[in-house]
């Protein structure tokens, strides 16, 4: 069961919205300690949540908002089934984002960690999407047209600054930061 706090200014917005969480099967309301974090508030009365963040509203994409906590932005007339949609994706760790929106997106954001000294370089970030998506060394060398040993040169390079152990854990880690969405 998805425990889900629902946040909006105005009392119509928000009884639409709990009505949303309370029909769906697998979604509980829940007034403290939510796995996910349902909300109209606009993107600039943002604190920061450590839930998940669901926006139902007029609101563009940016690293900021997924580092907000951020991982789904809805259009106001979002229909229930696609409300219940980005709750259980943004449970589960997934951002959710319209394909239309996806390549301006990424093109205008940097991509890259808040604080570090080593910023991932584009190779590298190319590397991490592939990664998450479970492809093999060989699959990438193959797609992008490089040797199997440069490719283990960038996976380290990748480990090495994100603090990861693990290819799983970077790719966890990319995620979190929000480096690539899956």
């Amino acid at each position: 069961m998805i425990r889900v706090q629902v946040s909006a200014p105005a009392a119509v917005l928000k009884a639409g919205l709990e009505a949303v969480v309370a029909g769906a099967p697998g979604l509980t309301l829940a007034g403290s300690h939510p796995d996910v974090l349902l909300t109209s508030i606009a993107p600039g009365d943002l604190h920061g949540s450590s839930a998940p963040l669901v926006l139902v509203g007029d609101a563009d994409w940016s690293a900021d908002l997924l580092r907000l906590g951020v991982r789904a932005i809805l259009p106001p007339d979002a229909s229930a089934a696609e409300i219940v949609a980005a709750v259980e994706s943004a449970a589960a760790g997934l951002a959710v984002i319209e394909p239309s929106e996806l390549e301006s997106f990424l093109s205008e954001s940097p991509m890259q960690p808040a604080s570090g000294p080593d910023p991932l370089t584009a190779r590298e970030l190319e590397v991490l999407r592939m990664l998450a998506e479970g492809a093999a060394n060989k699959a990438i060398a193959w797609q992008l047209k490089i040797s199997e040993h440069t490719v283990k040169f960038h996976v380290a390079q990748i480990l090495a600054k994100l603090g990861a152990g693990t290819r799983t854990e970077a790719v966890t880690t990319g995620i979190r930061k929000g480096l690539i969405m899956v």
